[in-house]
């Protein structure tokens, strides 16, 4: 008994067996009794028999669709028939005597086409050469279709199909990956250049109206040189948010983002968020309504990440309401370990089918690169949302409008 060659020769042994093993403890001394009892009838009997390791050689338990071992297969003469479960050698003893009965009939058979061949066709000489090599060749076919070789040979076909399939999906992965990068570069393209520019026109009109031999602006009021640093500052933590925002969507999933829950009140963070926000509400003429209790408890959560969340969320709101338009946010006390937050607008809103795909982590970039959408901060909305076991979704405002909502859970007293 040996293994599975790795370029096996045809064997002339009419009957072809497998035998099936793994290395588990449990099944080692049955796999020791079917392999003693297999030498005996080698003793008496012709047949080839190859032992197959499933760790080492997994393809071909696939390509015999077996569910466990150990399992003795006759793959030769067909049909094929599959021993298994704990009483093989029981099955063997009941299945053999009919095994050589199949392989009789197949060496007979073997015999009277080899007759017919020689002594049946003699009044054409021509004709029977050809019928001659076309029987051979028929059944020499029928016999590598059926022998361990063509099994081993199966397998492989099987194996390699496998690792062709696993290889596509990684073409189409590094492709998709690609063509993110791509998407990314034309988003920051895009959605840097007002920030930077708001940067650029502030500085140069500090830096053009500065003095440096008095040491004092020129042309410019102390309140006006303020507002124009306020403005630079401001305008740079927008670009850092959108950095940071970029880098963490990439890093992978919520499981992976590190909270550090604390007590926060939400009102007072989001009206520190909306005075940081205040000159682009104002460039839009927007108006801002808010509706949040006295009473509204305190939540426990990450206060960088919710920073980020309500800035996200709000930097949506005011990108999409037209000028004039109107912004709410407001607070709820919806359960006694939930609170919610809601932040709506009058603009176009979402389409409800597109409500669930508007947190994935790419949906924004496939639509219409022409056409402003909601970007990559939804998805990170969402995982620093799920990070506080809280939920965060969309419905359509009042204001037919985009009105999201998020939940955070109450800091217990």
């Amino acid at each position: 008994m040996q293994a599975l060659p790795d370029q096996a020769i045809h064997s002339e042994a009419p009957l072809q067996l497998l035998l099936f093993v793994d290395d588990r403890p449990k099944s080692r001394q049955q796999v020791q009794r079917i392999k003693l009892y297999l030498d005996e009838l080698q003793a008496e009997y012709k047949f080839e028999l190859q032992v197959v390791d499933v760790g080492q050689q997994p393809y071909l338990a696939e390509h015999f669709k077996l569910v466990a071992t150990p399992a003795l297969i006759k793959i030769h003469p067909e049909p094929r028939q599959v021993l298994a479960g704990s009483n093989i050698i029981n099955q063997l003893k009941t299945w053999w005597s009919r095994w050589q009965i199949a392989v009789e009939t197949y060496v007979q058979l073997q015999a009277e086409l080899q007759n017919d061949l020689q002594f049946g066709f003699h009044d054409d000489r021509n004709s029977s050469i050809h019928i001659q090599a076309n029987i051979q060749n028929q059944t020499q076919t029928y016999i590598q279709n059926t022998s361990i070789q063509s099994v081993a040979a199966s397998a492989e076909l099987l194996q390699l199909s496998d690792e062709i399939f696993l290889l596509k999906q990684e073409k189409e992965k590094l492709q998709e990956q690609l063509q993110f990068k791509d998407r990314i570069i034309g988003m920051l393209a895009h959605d840097l250049r007002n920030p930077l520019t708001a940067t650029s026109i502030a500085i140069e009109t500090l830096q053009s109206n500065y003095n440096v031999q008095k040491g004092e602006f020129e042309r410019l009021t102390p309140k006006l040189a303020a507002h124009l640093f306020k403005q630079a500052r401001t305008q740079a933590k927008i670009i850092d948010h959108m950095i940071t925002d970029l880098l963490q969507v990439a890093r992978g999933t919520a499981s992976e983002f590190c909270v550090q829950p604390q007590k926060i009140e939400l009102a007072q963070l989001s009206q520190e968020i909306l005075e940081e926000l205040r000159d682009r509400i104002a460039a839009k003429s927007l108006a801002i309504e808010q509706d949040i209790p006295q009473d509204l408890p305190l939540v426990y959560a990450d206060p960088e990440r919710i920073r980020q969340v309500i800035i996200n969320l709000l930097d949506n709101a005011i990108k999409y309401t037209p000028e004039g338009g109107i912004i709410s946010v407001s607070g709820l006390h919806r359960t006694t370990q939930k609170v919610q937050f809601s932040i709506g607008d009058n603009g176009a809103g979402i389409p409800e089918e597109n409500r669930d795909r508007i947190f994935e982590n790419r949906y924004r970039l496939e639509r219409d690169e022409n056409k402003d959408g909601y970007g990559i901060g939804l998805c990170l909305c969402q995982r620093i949302i799920r990070a506080h076991y809280g939920q965060i979704w969309v419905e359509t405002s009042p204001m037919n409008g985009a009105w999201f909502h998020f939940t955070l859970p109450v800091y217990p007293k």
